[in-house]
């Protein structure tokens, strides 16, 4: 049975620039605020191309043999085991390192080889060095503006890949997003988007995060399913946001009077 596509909707020319890149062997690079697609959209180009996918989400502890591998104990052997990205190599699929700013170091410096000409990669406790599959593809994503000057991918690892910045969509196709998704009415998916405009233009709150697509759409879901408007724009928009008692209540008093 054939899968369906994941939704999305393109906002600009990323589909076909995906497309380009992926012809021509180059990596790609997905930057942007949380919650504004950049996996969706991963998740949908590799259905568009029948490309496997393999994807990574990379934190602080992500190492490289989390990803190259590493020896394992099987009974009374001692036996390679190949990590995510060595079998996306060898097998020609689309692996997806998801905020690859918070891996370790060495995460940057194993993917090097795959990022040029070479187009492979190297297992030093093997001591090979693996060829890529003609269709494996190399795609990261990161968050310029998440703890800036803390977790910054270098500009010698940036140059590296083809790069799109991801934005919020403008307020009609977000709208068209939260209805496709979940099935909302259009009237209650306009109060929602016009409520994430609002906190995403609330700069004095000093808000890490704002309120992403993806609030929005958990919001949406909640209501459809027919928890109260308010209770849902509370928990889904407003409790992940922040921690701060007063923060949640403006915040609140702000959703309600809007929804």
């Amino acid at each position: 049975m054939k899968i369906a596509s994941p939704y999305y909707h393109a906002t600009g020319k990323e589909i076909e620039v995906f497309e380009h890149a992926c012809g021509n062997d180059l990596p790609f690079l997905l930057k942007g605020p949380t919650g504004t697609g950049k996996s969706r959209f991963v998740e949908f180009m590799a259905h568009k191309l029948e490309r496997d996918l393999i994807t990574i989400s990379c934190h602080e502890e992500t190492s490289s043999t989390d990803l190259i591998g590493r020896f394992i104990i099987k009974g009374a052997e001692t036996v390679w085991q190949d990590g995510p990205l060595t079998m996306g190599v060898k097998g020609g699929a689309i692996v997806y390192l998801d905020e690859i700013a918070e891996a370790r170091p060495d995460v940057i410096v194993a993917i090097h080889s795959l990022t040029d000409h070479r187009r492979e990669l190297y297992v030093d406790k093997l001591g090979e060095r693996i060829k890529a599959h003609d269709n494996f593809m190399l795609v990261a994503s990161f968050n310029p503006g998440y703890q800036k000057g803390f977790k910054e991918l270098k500009p010698s690892t940036r140059q590296r890949f083809v790069a799109i910045s991801f934005r919020y969509p403008e307020q009609d196709i977000e709208t068209e997003i939260l209805v496709k998704e979940t099935g909302i009415d259009v009237a209650d998916a306009q109060k929602l988007v016009r409520i994430g405009n609002k906190i995403r233009n609330l700069t004095e709150l000093g808000l890490t995060e704002t309120a992403s697509t993806r609030l929005l759409v958990d919001a949406a879901k909640l209501i459809r399913s027919g928890l109260a408007r308010r209770l849902a724009v509370k928990v889904a928009v407003v409790e992940p946001l922040t921690d701060e008692t007063e923060t949640i209540a403006a915040l609140t008093d702000l959703c309600n009077l809007m929804i």
